[in-house]
């Protein structure tokens, strides 16, 4: 099963194109902290590409911007290739399936919280602490 998770913040703005047969895509690069510090006590990053495609690229072309907070799920795909100077080179990209915008709204993303390629999870409004009511006091736990 070839299936990966990160979470992580773009390390600049998206790039939305479209294809020769007009299917959108959009790419962008996630800068993922590792668990783990090194030597230094520094929390050193990954950086992995991630290419997204249709509606899921026209959402995060439109929502996220460098420093948006993003959780990625897809898949993983690795491409050879030759350069210029004749050596051998390898490419290694995330194809997204889900892209869940994680940045609050004006932190990052103009769009808030919300799902490129899954269901859309819309941001509830929260009520005023003062206009509260207390939670019946009987319950069992």
């Amino acid at each position: 099963m070839n299936r990966v998770f990160i979470i992580g913040n773009l390390t600049r703005d998206p790039e939305l194109n479209t294809t020769n047969s007009g299917v959108s895509v959009c790419r962008f690069t996630v800068a993922v902290q590792r668990r783990v510090t090194n030597a230094e006590g520094v929390r050193e990053a990954d950086f992995f590409n991630v290419s997204a495609w249709r509606g899921t690229a026209d959402n995060c072309a439109k929502f996220l911007k460098k420093g948006s907070k993003v959780s990625v799920v897809g898949s993983i795909q690795i491409r050879n290739f030759d350069r210029a100077d004749g050596s051998k080179g390898t490419s290694v990209e995330i194809t997204a399936d889900e892209v869940e915008f994680l940045s609050p709204r004006g932190e990052g993303a103009e769009g808030g919280v919300g799902v490129a390629g899954g269901s859309t999870a819309q941001p509830q409004a929260s009520a005023p602490v003062a206009d509260l009511q207390p939670v019946d006091e009987d319950l069992p736990f």
